[in-house]
């Protein structure tokens, strides 16, 4: 069913967003159609003297198929190409007026002229360039049996066909640049959020090393001290000591040869510790240099180093924000640990940051290149923890970022 549904073809301008512009080619084509059917009538009886009959039959072949052009321009095209040349010849069986237009009458011009701008909005160049051509030989063709000698204005449908058929190309050219522009934004986009998310999940999972190679630095220490420091250990749990050490090194050197995997060529070795909510107030104390009024409230408990680690990079990522998105406003950063009053759970971290809108509206971002992570990023270390993330603009222009970090090792997730 789907594939019968991608080989039917499409109106003209079909993929267009609005609706009147969708309507546009199918308007047109009928009052093109309503307009030259009875109109072609009258003038080739009329004015040339052509029979009613004939006349009747000339003007259905010439107006009807312009309602196809909307769906088939080049099937229509066949049709009215056939029925204006046929229309040609039939004008040298009767005898008109010098005046008048010939080999093609105005009506056979004006729908010429639509079906091939609908030929521009759809066909290739290759096939335009046939259309032109075919135009130009047959009207070159019919110049030599003109009954009242050949003249510029018998070129009138070679001239104004290609000019139609211009427009009409680069329209659609232009239409489709435009369209693969937008794809290619979209696509670039997804392609950007997704290096964004992967390039912190690989700069979390580098800082979880730091923490957990720590403790399973002093595992291995204690394994390997305990017979020194313990006293009267019998073998076999001198043996299980030597086993725990084995098994804590030999997780050690997996965890560096993954890391080794993660870590990109900018990406150096980190020999400071990891900060936590210590490093903080040094955060708060870098913005409010920068010429914002920054208000902290520290908290002094002890919380678990990812934790710690996880609350540092969200206040450092949403005082970067106030400085490239809000110069100059005042900030409120607070720190607090306490037991959920509604709902299961033990104590959490509560991480605070809330800017007011900016004394003016900033001409353009401060940093143009910042960390690239933002919200990301925060998400990322939040889930990382089995906590909650609450982030958005607040009514009076300010923004506000509030994450709960769970504290027990029971509410990791």
């Amino acid at each position: 069913m789907t594939s019968v549904e991608e080989q039917r073809p499409r109106a003209l301008l079909a993929g267009a967003s609005r609706r009147w512009v969708r309507a546009l080619p199918w308007a047109v084509a009928f009052v093109l159609c309503v307009a030259l059917l009875p109109t072609t009538i009258v003038v080739l009886t009329a004015d040339y003297g052509l029979n009613g009959a004939v006349a009747s039959a000339l003007a259905v072949a010439q107006a009807a198929p312009l309602l196809l052009a909307v769906v088939r321009p080049l099937q229509a095209w066949y049709v009215v190409f056939a029925a204006d040349v046929a229309g040609a010849l039939a004008l040298l069986g009767v005898d008109f007026q010098e005046r008048l237009l010939w080999p093609f009458p105005p009506m056979g011009l004006v729908g010429y002229v639509g079906l091939c701008l609908a030929l521009g909005l759809r066909e290739r160049r290759r096939t335009l360039l046939l259309v032109w051509l075919a135009t130009a030989a047959a009207n070159v063709a019919l110049g030599f049996v003109a009954p009242h000698g050949a003249g510029a204005k018998e070129l009138l449908l070679t001239i104004l066909g290609g000019v139609a058929l211009l427009l009409g190309g680069v329209l659609r050219e232009r239409y489709e640049v435009q369209r693969r522009l937008a794809e290619q934004e979209t696509i670039s986009e997804a392609e950007r959020g997704r290096r964004t998310l992967l390039e912190e999940r690989a700069r979390i999972a580098r800082e979880l090393h730091d923490v957990v190679a720590h403790h399973m630095s002093v595992i291995t220490v204690q394994a390997d001290t305990a017979e020194y420091r313990l006293a009267a250990l019998s073998p076999d749990v001198r043996e299980e000591f030597t086993s725990i050490a084995a098994t804590a090194r030999e997780s050690l050197g997996e965890m560096r040869r993954l890391l080794g995997v993660l870590r990109n060529e900018e990406a150096h070795g980190e020999l400071a510790p990891q900060p936590g909510l210590a490093q903080i107030g040094q955060l708060v104390d870098g913005t409010a240099r920068t010429g914002g009024p920054v208000e902290f409230t520290p908290c002094d408990a002890e919380v678990p180093e990812a934790v710690g680690l996880s609350a540092y990079r969200i206040v450092q990522e949403a005082l970067a924000n106030v400085v490239r998105h809000a110069p100059g406003a005042a900030t409120h950063v607070s720190l607090s640990v306490a037991r959920p009053a509604d709902g299961p759970g033990g104590e959490r971290l509560t991480v605070l940051v809330v800017n007011e809108p900016p004394p003016e509206p900033p001409a353009g971002p401060l940093e143009v290149g910042g960390t690239g992570h933002g919200l990301v990023g925060m998400r990322e270390r939040v889930r990382l923890v089995g906590g909650t993330l609450d982030a958005g603009p607040l009514p009076d222009g300010g923004f506000r970022v509030a994450a709960q970090l769970p504290l027990t090792k029971e509410d990791f997730t």
